[in-house]
């Protein structure tokens, strides 16, 4: 039996089967849709999707075709998330159920799968409370990043945000001091992670967008001594992880 990539096991074709995902409450992650296609039932699918906080991108005839492997896709195929997503508040309420000062992971643009798995994955072992991603230019929780996680999705809170210096200031009301990774920071060995911490990852390739990096408290670097100026993002994300939770230790 030929085996089936991860990342086409949540990919459903077809306007059906669309629609009937969609009106049995499943996680939609994105709809993708056949651009310039008018058809009223495919406006009608998009709204849903929409409403239900998914993502709707309009996508040309070969793309889609490549996407769904020459099935009939009929104008629309879907991805279906592998959890549910949570918001920003349960996030919070989560750590104020635990009586403790919340630790937020905020992925800026992370759009490897892989890489947000790892994320994930270590931010539930070093004791975080919940991961933020954006819609937008991110990698979403389809089935790649659920396998890379390694069953950590399944005890992980995941919040996808429309914007995220918005979610940001959201953190910051509510007790966090926000620190985004980047090289030019202070060292983080020297940084006070005590209170509230909200963790931001920038992308693989950009680092830190402009809106994000102004909304941040601090600039925290891990310091590179070899030939290499930078880490993969996860795991710089890791390190820096396991040191904040150190620091929360200490004030238990």
């Amino acid at each position: 039996m030929k085996n089936v990539e991860p990342e086409k096991q949540d990919l459903i074709i077809g306007r059906n089967a669309v629609a009937e995902a969609l009106q049995s409450g499943r996680e939609i992650d994105t709809v993708f849709l056949l651009r310039g296609e008018k058809n009223p039932a495919l406006t009608r699918l998009a709204a849903i999707c929409r409403d239900k906080g998914g993502v709707v991108k309009e996508v040309d005839r070969k793309k889609l075709d490549a996407m769904c492997a020459g099935g009939n896709h009929q104008g629309v195929a879907a991805f279906v998330a592998a959890h549910t997503y949570s918001t920003v508040e349960d996030i919070l309420n989560f750590a104020r159920e635990k009586g403790e000062p919340p630790f937020v992971v905020v992925c800026d643009e992370l759009e490897d799968p892989h890489n947000l798995g790892a994320v994930i994955r270590t931010a539930e072992a070093a004791g975080v409370h919940g991961v933020i991603i954006p819609k937008r230019r991110s990698a979403s929780l389809n089935y790649t990043v659920a396998k890379t996680s390694a069953g950590a999705l399944e005890y992980m809170r995941v919040a996808r945000v429309a914007n995220l210096p918005a979610a940001l200031e959201e953190l910051k009301a509510n007790g966090c001091w926000v620190y985004g990774a980047d090289m030019d920071g202070t060292d983080y060995k020297q940084t006070d992670f005590s209170g509230g911490v909200a963790l931001v990852i920038g992308s693989e390739g950009k680092g830190l967008g402009r809106l994000v990096r102004e909304k941040c408290d601090f600039i925290v670097s891990l310091p590179m001594k070899g030939k290499i100026n930078s880490l993969n993002a996860s795991v710089a994300a890791g390190i820096l992880m396991y040191e904040a939770a150190s620091k929360r230790n200490l004030q238990d």
